[in-house]
């Protein structure tokens, strides 16, 4: 996983104006597999955003512990394309490595920190907090059942 985030970061290390990358952001979004419509539900939507956002994890074992996969969409294109980074950034990863990753220096480097309304910027929070509470609780989940 962390080659296609370094691929993502490296694009838009290579974009000069932010009209580029929130086009470039926009063209993320839209690589997004599709969403089942059933997974649309107030059990997948993420509490915090001002888009409607939905994100679903799936839990495999591997041989560093769980590993969870996400699928996740919006109504919002720039949003879309969050979750596009998020998901480069996070899935298929172990869950223990979920928990101790910290999106910030990925979100500096690009410049997002800077270029986010403060409505999208809490609603990134909360993606982020969805995706490690997810992680978190598989952790507990395992340790339970040993």
């Amino acid at each position: 996983m962390t080659t296609k985030i370094d691929s993502i970061i490296e694009d838009f290390e290579l974009l000069d104006n932010w009209d580029d990358r929130y086009r470039y952001l926009i063209e993320l979004g839209r690589t997004l597999p599709p969403f089942p419509e059933e997974e649309r539900s107030d059990r997948t939507k993420v509490q915090g955003c001002a888009s409607q956002v939905w994100l679903v994890s799936d839990v495999s074992r591997g041989e560093d512990g769980p590993r969870l996969a996400f699928v996740g969409d919006s109504d919002a294109h720039i949003v879309r394309g969050l979750i596009a980074i998020l998901l480069a950034l996070y899935s298929g990863r172990a869950a223990r490595d979920i928990v101790a990753t910290d999106p910030a220096g990925v979100f500096e480097r690009i410049g997002l920190k800077d270029h986010l309304t403060p409505q999208r910027s809490n609603g990134l929070r909360s993606m982020v907090e969805r995706i490690r509470a997810d992680a978190r609780r598989t952790l507990a989940e395992t340790a339970q059942g040993a």
